[in-house]
């Protein structure tokens, strides 16, 4: 059994892809699960938006397997303003008198100008290990993704990534839109959603750069619609920052994508037919407004599809990122824990058993926060502070910013009552000295 450091606790992870794009037949529902757990079919899609500037780290495979409301009145009416210049620049044109066909041509050359200054580069050097016949080898490696300036205070200024655009780290580089180079360190990280924030101190960044940049508009990602206009700006290729135009094709996507960890986290994304290459990671998707929408995450590679490109919602991910900004990571001897064991309830084996997805309840330790508060085995942990749990990934990543003797309110799932949902408070512990 795995240990997790963060809920002395232990997670499966079963999954097969499929290489058709068709859902598997599901078996019949059954609430044995502690006995039989479903085979979890899972879309195998890659992050892999990471250049690697030597052009020989591409991460872009996908084994052919599917696999602020706080803006002040002025932004709101620059943000109207800009919107409706650019739908004034909108042309149609009949191609022929026999066939209507209508060409839409879009100048979103003011979204660019106003956007542009926010958005960053991030180039990450780190270092890779690989097993040869003389034993381990490190080689270093060179990647490039993108960032959004997303907030900012009198000693830093805050850039909001995909975490695995900054994994494995040795050395973090910050372009600004000028070409200006800045050290930046990681502020945290989140795997279970591939987010993270990098942190930039304002004393190392030269006075004309920090007078030209601005921090990004966050508009609202759950009054998107399908259909409405798209762009897309990011470090593409690595060549430096580029903006593509396209539509949001479709919204709240369940999107399965391995980490860097080997983990299965399946997140609901939007969708975008404007182009999305290795380097735009953690780049901006934006409404017509120049609004941020969304955070640039993953894209299908494969030789038969064109335009699927995906992106975080921002009003899904602002709160996890403002989370990162204003918290540091707990040390291992601070750290609040659960107390429980258990394992991953994925979207396939919830339908196939008829159990909430979340983190299914094996075993409580005697004397946990979570035993005192009437947490029992076979019970489905599917909220943590408000936060939707889909795993236990997702758990980690929310705890790890949480000490003990910190109060809680957790969502569970009651196996005794029909997986009815309600919420305990749960006084974190230190981890308990236990062998189970």
């Amino acid at each position: 059994m795995s240990d997790f450091n963060n809920n002395q606790s232990e997670s499966y992870y079963q999954w097969t892809p499929y290489d058709d794009g068709r859902q598997p037949r599901k078996p019949k529902k059954n609430r044995d699960f502690p006995a039989k757990l479903g085979r979890a079919a899972l879309i195998a899609l890659v992050f892999g938006l990471v250049a690697g500037i030597s052009f020989q780290s591409v991460v872009l495979v996908s084994n052919k397997y599917f696999a602020n409301s706080s803006e002040s009145a002025a932004e709101e009416t620059a943000s109207e303003e800009l919107a409706s210049d650019i739908l004034d620049n909108v042309t149609a044109t009949t191609a022929s008198s026999t066939t209507e066909s209508t060409i839409i041509s879009t100048d979103v050359s003011k979204v660019a100008d106003s956007v542009l200054p926010a958005i960053v580069q991030v180039t990450n050097v780190s270092l890779t290990e690989y097993q040869t016949w003389f034993g381990p080898y490190q080689e270093e490696q060179t990647s490039a993704g993108s960032g959004i300036i997303i907030s900012q205070d009198e000693d830093y200024i805050y850039i909001a990534t995909n975490n695995h655009v900054v994994t494995g780290s040795q050395d973090l580089t910050i372009t600004f839109n000028d070409g200006e180079s800045v050290e930046g360190e990681i502020k945290g990280t989140d795997s279970s959603c591939d987010l993270a924030v990098v942190s930039v101190k304002v004393d190392d960044i030269p006075k004309e750069t920090l007078s030209a940049i601005k921090v990004a508009t966050l508009g609202d990602s759950d009054n998107s619609v399908v259909g409405e206009a798209a762009i897309v700006i990011g470090n593409a290729m690595g060549y430096g920052t580029s903006v593509t135009t396209g539509i949001i094709s479709a919204l709240d996507r369940e999107v399965s994508i391995t980490d860097s960890d080997g983990n299965v986290v399946t997140n609901s994304l939007i969708q975008t037919d404007a182009a999305v290459n290795p380097g735009n990671s953690g780049g901006a998707l934006l409404n017509v407004k120049g609004e941020v929408i969304g955070i640039v995450s993953a894209k299908l590679s494969d030789t038969t599809v064109e335009g699927m490109g995906y992106a975080i919602p921002i009003s899904y991910a602002w709160d996890i990122i403002q989370q990162m900004i204003d918290n540091d990571v707990v040390s291992d001897e601070d750290a609040g824990y659960l107390g429980i064991v258990g394992f991953d309830v994925s979207t396939e084996t919830s339908e196939a058993y008829d159990i909430p997805v979340g983190v299914y309840i094996k075993q409580v330790i005697e004397g946990s926060g979570a035993e005192a508060a009437g947490i029992e085995a076979e019970d489905v942990i599917t909220g943590f502070n408000g936060r939707a749990v889909t795993s236990f990934n997702t758990l980690n990543n929310i705890m790890q910013y949480t000490s003990a003797g910190t109060t809680v309110e957790i969502t569970v799932a009651k196996h005794d009552a029909d997986y009815k949902e309600e919420t305990v408070k749960v006084t974190l512990t230190h981890k308990l000295d236990t062998d189970q």
